[in-house]
């Protein structure tokens, strides 16, 4: 994966990280409007304890653009659209979670389009 590429990816991560402790605060100090504390079929604080974990492992090995680094991007990317994919435009709060909801989808675009974009030149490069 090229600099330019990898500052990008980086970036969303970063943009995650922060989303998803944000939302994680606002759950522990039941700040409105708060994440509901259960979502089928799990307690939504680990999960985003969990979602946190595998960012910070992303923004770790991601410095040096290689696969294991470029497949937690996408799994972090997959977590984060449990919280912040396009089912929360149904969501009868977006009105005023909008900014967070459109920032992270922007994030998880920029994660998903520099991962495939690079799993294809690995392809490619390999034949």
């Amino acid at each position: 994966m090229a600099q330019s590429s990898r500052s990008c990816v980086h970036a969303a991560i970063v943009v995650l990280l922060i989303l998803t402790a944000v939302m994680l605060l606002a759950l522990f100090t039941r700040t409105t409007p708060h994440p509901p504390l259960e979502v089928a079929p799990f307690a939504l604080a680990p999960f985003l304890g969990a979602s946190l974990a595998i960012g910070a492992v992303a923004f770790q090995l991601g410095r040096d653009g290689g696969r294991v680094g470029s497949a937690f991007a996408l799994l972090f990317a997959l977590t984060a659209l449990i919280s912040f994919g396009p089912q929360k435009y149904l969501d009868p709060a977006f009105s005023r979670i909008w900014p967070a909801v459109i920032t992270a989808q922007g994030a998880i675009i920029v994660i998903a389009f520099f991962g495939v974009k690079a799993l294809i030149e690995r392809v490619g490069s390999a034949r």
